[in-house]
């Protein structure tokens, strides 16, 4: 199983120096994959609850720095890793310019950008981006079929509800096709990840309930004339490291490092990667490497 490591860009350790130091030591230590998430804002009185049970969203997220531009600057100063977005809120965008930024991205690396693509959940932010809330499902698939057409061919034309691009000359293409990951957790984006996506962007759920989202993405992705081994599931964990166990209905989310490693090697076989986000609980940026190294080690 690869292992991959979130890159600093939120809270305390949100600086572009630290992005870079982090990168290149992460890829010296073994990391198979460097990783960038998107936050536009944090409203001081926002609309909707956070994702976890409490809905109260990380004050963390008050410093974010933006994901494709800091990706452009780790591509230049590693060789190796793959980088990947999780998640882009794509949407955010015209899909045409989204296109030739992932295009230029995957050049810079040599081929080792890994697209993944989310819809978001904060109403405010589409706001502040001047994009309609309200049919984000038609918007994403009409995303996926502009970006496959600019990746398709040198002469490019799309038309579509939503957008329309003339028939026009576009010669840059990345240098392998960017792998398409989706994240999701409504039957609708599983359906839509078995029908068109290159894989799931996993979260930590309990074992049984990980293990039997992938079985029904898988299923589904036969039905549809895939090939369902074809597909990736790296799982994103953004843990909260204590010095104390915490029980076992709490981890990953919550637990010692040693939690998480086991957590780690337990879902080995059920994802085939795993890559770990420590901005929520590092303090600093040395803080930072430290946790990244027990997990390469313990695990």
């Amino acid at each position: 199983m690869k292992l991959g490591l979130a890159l600093p860009q939120y809270g305390v350790v949100a600086d572009p120096s630290a992005t870079l130091r982090v990168a290149v030591e992460a890829e010296g230590m073994g990391f198979d994959s460097l990783w960038v998430s998107d936050r536009l804002l944090l409203p001081v009185r926002p609309r909707d609850r956070y994702i976890t049970p409490d809905g109260v969203i990380p004050s963390a997220y008050e410093n974010f720095l933006d994901p494709l531009t800091l990706l452009a600057a780790v591509a230049t100063t590693t060789s190796r890793v793959r980088l990947g977005t999780s998640t882009l809120n794509a949407l955010w965008q015209p899909p045409a310019l989204l296109a030739r930024t992932v295009t230029t991205l995957d050049q810079l690396s040599g081929g080792r950008i890994d697209l993944g693509i989310g819809v978001g959940w904060l109403r405010d932010e589409y706001q502040a981006a001047g994009v309609p809330w309200e049919g984000r499902g038609a918007r994403l698939e009409e995303t996926l079929d502009v970006l496959d057409a600019f990746w398709s061919n040198d002469v490019v034309t799309h038309e579509g509800p939503l957008w329309t691009v003339p028939e026009s000359w576009v010669r840059a293409k990345p240098v392998r096709r960017p792998p398409i990951l989706l994240a999701g957790l409504v039957p609708a984006a599983f359906t839509r990840i078995a029908r068109r996506a290159d894989g799931w962007l996993a979260v930590g759920l309990p074992l049984p309930m990980l293990t039997a989202t992938i079985a029904s993405i898988r299923q589904q992705a036969a039905s549809f004339g895939r090939d369902p081994g074809a597909l990736r599931f790296p799982l994103r964990i953004n843990p909260h490291i204590t010095a104390e166990q915490a029980d076992d209905a709490h981890v990953p989310h919550v637990g010692t490092i040693d939690q998480l490693t086991d957590y780690v090697r337990r879902v080995e076989g059920v994802v085939d990667e795993v890559f770990v986000d420590f901005q929520l609980t590092a303090r600093s940026v040395d803080e930072y490497l430290d946790l990244a190294r027990a997990v390469i080690t313990g695990s």
